[in-house]
């Protein structure tokens, strides 16, 4: 089966495996009652998964590897042990099988949405673990004040605790791709904001235009007068939105709201 959808199919069995361990329980006398797979490809993560999942729930667009993933795990499929789901992630309900715990390999170009699509899933995930971009990876993780701290640090951050896990090199993948990728785990975690929605708006607008200081990024939504002023609350008018905390952007967040 050749390359579909521009996908590079991770294949080294010893990542695999360690990407699976880092999904499921951390007890090895209990198996993870539910795992819910995005982007399942050839069933490498699939296969591996199964080995510690009660059940497995696999998300695929492609038609064509959802006909062979249904030959190739047949009698997993037939035990009910396997369930292929042919559909976007982003249209599926992520909710729809109860609690679980959700891996994958994360398209590069759709990496973000597919973030806040489990995000909107609510309390019912109780860990994620993705194989995305390197540079993904770190800008997800990034602190305040680093180059690659942004919208995506926050929105992630506000809702989970983020773990980078380890690299996986280029060869590992048939065929190589020209990027690095890297494994990460984010842990739910409770939100300091109620309306984690309307935060992440918020801080959209903040993060808008990186050159630009927070104020004047405010200033479109808000009016100078009015976004000179919400600034002063965290710091120097002239201050830029990396510089912040998150606790200092949920307090401006609170304070547009006053």
């Amino acid at each position: 089966m050749g390359r579909r959808l521009g996908q590079h199919f991770l294949a080294r069995k010893s990542i695999l495996d360690r990407i699976a361990a880092a999904a499921v329980n951390k007890n090895d006398a209990e198996r993870e009652p539910l795992v819910v797979e995005i982007g399942p490809g050839r069933g490498g993560l699939t296969e591996a998964l199964l080995d510690r999942a009660e059940r497995v729930i696999a998300i695929e667009v492609d038609p064509v590897l959802v006909h062979y993933l249904q030959h190739k795990f047949r009698d997993a499929v037939e035990s009910g042990r396997l369930e292929i789901i042919l559909a976007d992630v982003l249209k599926a309900d992520l909710s729809a099988w109860g609690p679980c715990a959700i891996a994958g390999n994360l398209p590069y170009y759709i990496t973000s949405p597919i973030l806040d699509k489990v995000f909107d899933v609510g309390p019912n995930w109780s860990r994620a673990v993705f194989l995305v971009q390197s540079e993904v990876a770190a800008r997800i993780a990034a602190q305040p004040g680093s180059r690659d701290y942004g919208y995506l640090s926050v929105s992630t951050q506000i809702q989970a605790h983020v773990e980078r896990l380890f690299e996986v090199p280029r060869e590992a993948f048939k065929p190589p791709p020209k990027v690095l990728s890297e494994v990460i785990r984010l842990v739910p975690c409770e939100s300091p904001v109620k309306s984690v929605g309307s935060f992440r708006n918020f801080a959209s607008v903040c993060f808008r235009h990186k050159r630009k200081t927070l104020r004047n990024n405010l200033a479109v939504v808000y009016g100078t007068e009015r976004a000179e002023v919400l600034v002063c609350t965290v710091g120097d008018p002239r201050i830029r939105a990396e510089q912040l905390t998150i606790p200092d952007l949920v307090r401006l967040y609170e304070a547009s709201h006053v």
